[in-house]
């Protein structure tokens, strides 16, 4: 159970305005499941926020096929700058201007899912400038 912006937050997909690092990062490793609301009332005494209730189930491919120190890396610097283009908030990685002509750098962070990320951090990986 998690406040229910928390929990609505972990499960978003891509192209919502709640998905961020938190979702992106959370869904690598979970299956998200959002369940239900709890309101307030049944607690006593009652908090000022409503509460969500998840299912998280560890995936079973649990290691990623991508270094995962980078991983979070791309996504927190992804995410930083949210409203730009992966290629500019990408920019203080100093990646090659080979990498950069690939058309994924032109999406921006909340457009991409876990496995889009995780193809990016091994392009990223793999680049050599």
């Amino acid at each position: 159970m998690f406040q229910k912006e928390v929990a609505q937050r972990i499960c978003a997909k891509e192209g919502s305005k709640t998905y961020g690092i938190l979702s992106v990062l959370t869904q690598a490793f979970y299956d998200a499941e959002y369940l239900f609301t709890v309101h307030p009332q049944v607690f006593d005494p009652p908090p000022k926020v409503q509460s969500g209730v998840l299912n998280l189930t560890r995936k079973k491919e649990y290691i990623l096929d991508c270094d995962e120190k980078l991983l979070f890396t791309v996504v927190k610097t992804a995410f930083n700058q949210r409203r730009k283009t992966i290629r500019n908030s990408l920019k203080i990685l100093g990646l090659s201007d080979n990498l950069k002509e690939d058309a994924i750098f032109d999406q921006r962070p909340e457009q991409l899912s876990v496995s889009e990320f995780i193809a990016l951090t091994k392009k990223i990986a793999n680049d050599t400038v």
